[in-house]
């Protein structure tokens, strides 16, 4: 079996990136992609995740490859201790950047800054407060949750959490 693994983490990545560069890998090497991971690190971002996901690939007989890195990771030692290596570097990583922004918050909050939005300014949940009546009368005749986030941009937290203080239907 042969996988493909996209993952972004933010808006800035694309997804069409990673996969015209496993794509080229995969005819490169004679490989045709069963499931859609340019690199090891972004299966997880925690090093036990890395490794539970990796021992349990071996465990099927799958091998894992790396387009960027160009390992490939198998049953031998050598992958398993590659392996732990880049897990251990993304969960560093990973720490070093919370780190960072924690850092960074701190010093704009020092500075007398302040942090997040502005007390009582527009959020989405007004939109929902404005037109309970009708999200009232969608609820009351049927209408799916997915449907009324759609109309109104919102997300289904936010509609939980508008249901939970100020939706007056009983539904």
């Amino acid at each position: 079996m042969v996988i493909g693994y996209l993952r972004v983490s933010t808006g800035k990545q694309h997804l069409a990136n990673q996969k015209s560069e496993i794509v080229r890998f995969a005819s490169g090497h004679g490989l045709e992609i069963e499931k859609w991971v340019t690199e090891i690190s972004r299966l997880s971002r925690t090093l036990t995740d890395i490794m539970n996901i990796m021992g349990k690939c071996l465990e099927r007989g799958i091998n894992l490859y790396t387009t960027k890195e160009g390992y490939s990771f198998d049953d031998t030692i050598n992958s398993k201790v590659l392996c732990f290596a880049f897990g251990l570097v993304a969960e560093i990583e990973r720490n070093l950047i919370s780190m960072r922004t924690k850092e960074a918050l701190a010093a704009r909050k020092a500075a007398g800054k302040s942090l997040g939005r502005k007390k009582g300014s527009y959020t989405k949940l007004n939109i929902l407060i404005k037109n309970r009546d009708t999200i009232d009368m969608m609820l009351g005749q049927g209408e799916p949750i997915g449907n009324i986030c759609k109309q109104f941009k919102i997300s289904r937290d936010t509609f939980a959490k508008f249901r939970k203080l100020y939706c007056r239907c009983p539904c």
